[in-house]
């Protein structure tokens, strides 16, 4: 009698990975975990590898997985750690450039585009006297002609990000 392996998961398999991947979803343990979103959801390392190994625990004994699929799979693993690595490294990289960039507006005059409390849009003028990073990006705080801070209706100065500048002159 010979068996043949079928391609459609058995039903122990298919509740075992649905089991797995809703467990991680729920509770993620770690920034590469998977998230959800509305109805997309992106899987992540700790999905990959509940995945992988739930594959090759149900897997039929006297059909063994194939070594090129493992190959396969572990180089997709690989890939998926890389984007990630690189996906942070370049997160980090441009909050670095944007702080960068903002530190060379020190002293130099400028305009931003501002919204009060009520929600009208103003222009506001000033020099750049002190920049602050606030989550990873920067943000700054600026003096009128005489000197003084320019605040708002809290009396705090008043910090505004740089895709608030209008222009930028010397």
């Amino acid at each position: 009698m010979t068996t043949e392996a079928s391609a459609v998961p058995s039903t122990s398999l298919r509740s075992t990975l649905s089991t797995a991947t809703s467990s991680s979803t729920t509770a993620p343990t770690s920034n590469t975990a998977s998230t959800t979103s509305g109805s997309n959801q992106v899987l992540g390392e700790t999905d990959f590898l509940n995945l992988l190994t739930t594959q090759l625990k149900n897997q039929d004994p006297l059909n063994p997985m194939d070594d090129t699929q493992s190959v396969s799979e572990l180089a997709q693993f690989s890939a998926l750690q890389a984007t990630t690595s690189l996906s942070t490294n370049f997160g980090t990289f441009e909050s670095n450039f944007a702080v960068s960039q903002a530190s060379g507006m020190l002293g130099k005059s400028v305009t931003v585009s501002s919204t009060d409390s009520t929600g009208a849009s103003s222009t506001v003028s000033g020099t750049v006297k002190a920049i602050q990073v606030v989550n990873g990006s920067p943000e700054f705080t600026m003096v009128d002609s005489s000197g003084k801070a320019i605040v708002g209706t809290n009396g705090t100065p008043t910090e505004f990000t740089t895709s608030q500048i209008v222009t930028i002159s010397q």
